[in-house]
């Protein structure tokens, strides 16, 4: 089916899509960053939220021992910063001042004492609310309460904000997002600025404009390698909007969640730090198993993903089921993901000239098996099914 899909696209439609790609890369290039977007996000955020694995239970508890482990477990050190509360922290409603407060069943310390906990471990927090009159789950939100809300944030000491599409009243998302980019910028504390607009009104186009620092490209993933393929495939085309300070977000980490393979993750991971993706993991950090830690610490995927040069990759050959990505690195290298997405075990090769190095031998770094190798003229593997390998290929 994949492969009629790629072989029956109408000329039309193709035409159409390069005219809005082009018209989106005019729009990306005549936008400058805004104050609150500068400096924010050199290299794309790492960290952890809440939603994957556990969506409404969530308590003061959970994220102070999920704090606790992601230091001990290794995850701070590879450069995970960090912990995001998702929906339901609120209290059902406002105070009596109207303002937004924490559920205090699930929150008995308070959202202050709690980003100061998290503090004091050297990480940031994160916290949750939507550009809507409620929350996906129904909870208070900010819509037309961005001033309040945003002052109410920087003084909890809140790092980062992941701002939902929940509940919009159909008013236009570059209004709603705009006003709540200019409120965090007012209250002079940097919050990293997450846009959680699920790609529907294209906000790779606009939202270095309102502040963001990442913006959702589609709708929620799920745990599950037809879910997380889909994913990739609506990355094309959208590599001209990344960059430092502002990155497209295909959306949080399952890995480690229990419903794909080992190998599944692994490329999962892989095509992620790839696309220069926000890597927030979204498993249970207190329970992981050593294989899960290990890929979510894999120091050099990591530097792929967090390369100053801060180009996203992207697929450069399509044979149907197989597929090669590659992301140019500042040093002139090149890494590439070799992808099966078949169900068949099957060769895949790409010759160095097509990753835009000359031809004849070239020394190779498998990011996996951390093995070294060289190669001549071309690079290949034979992928079992859902698998990737993934090299380093130096210029």
């Amino acid at each position: 089916m994949r492969a009629l899909r790629l072989l029956l696209p109408t000329l039309c439609a193709a035409a159409a899509l390069t005219a809005a790609l082009r018209a989106d890369r005019a729009d990306a290039a005549s936008i400058p960053p805004t104050l609150a977007t500068a400096g924010m996000a050199p290299t794309p955020p790492m960290g952890w939220n809440s939603w994957n694995k556990f969506g409404c239970q969530i308590s003061e508890q959970l994220i102070r021992e999920t704090a606790d482990a992601m230091v001990s477990s290794g995850m701070q050190a590879a450069g995970y910063r960090y912990l995001n509360i998702d929906d339901c922290w609120e209290a059902p409603t406002r105070d009596a001042n109207g303002n937004l407060t924490t559920d205090s069943t699930r929150f008995p310390s308070g959202m202050k004492a709690l980003a100061d906990y998290v503090h004091s471990k050297g990480l940031k927090i994160g916290i949750y609310s939507s550009a809507g009159t409620g929350t996906c789950q129904g909870r208070p939100a900010s819509l037309d309460h961005e001033v309040a809300d945003a002052r109410t944030f920087a003084a909890w000491g809140i790092d980062y904000l992941k701002y939902d599409n929940c509940n919009n009243q159909k008013r236009p998302a570059l209004a709603r997002y705009h006003a709540m980019g200019d409120a965090l910028a007012a209250t002079g504390r940097p919050i990293v600025f997450s846009l959680c607009e699920w790609g529907t009104n294209r906000p790779w186009t606009w939202g270095r404009s309102v502040g963001g620092n990442l913006w959702r490209t589609t709708g929620d993933i799920s745990d599950s390698w037809g879910s997380m393929v889909r994913i990739l495939d609506q990355q094309e085309g959208l590599e001209a909007y990344s960059g430092p300070n502002a990155w497209n977000d295909p959306d949080m980490l399952e890995v480690g969640n229990g419903k794909m393979s080992h190998d599944e993750y692994v490329a999962h991971f892989s095509l992620w730090s790839l696309l220069n993706a926000p890597l927030i993991a979204g498993n249970d950090l207190r329970t992981m198993s050593d294989s899960t830690r290990q890929i979510l610490t894999n120091h050099e995927v990591i530097a792929v993903d967090q390369d100053w040069g801060g180009k996203q990759g992207y697929k450069i050959r399509d044979d149907g089921d197989l597929e090669v990505w590659m992301k140019p690195m500042h040093s002139g290298d090149r890494a590439v993901v070799l992808l099966n997405r078949g169900e068949t075990t099957s060769p895949v090769a790409i010759s160095t000239k097509a990753l835009g190095l000359s031809g004849g031998r070239h020394s190779t770094r498998n990011l996996w098996t951390h093995a070294d190798a060289s190669v001549t003229d071309s690079v290949s593997a034979t992928l079992a099914p859902h698998t990737v390998a993934m090299l380093l290929v130096h210029r």
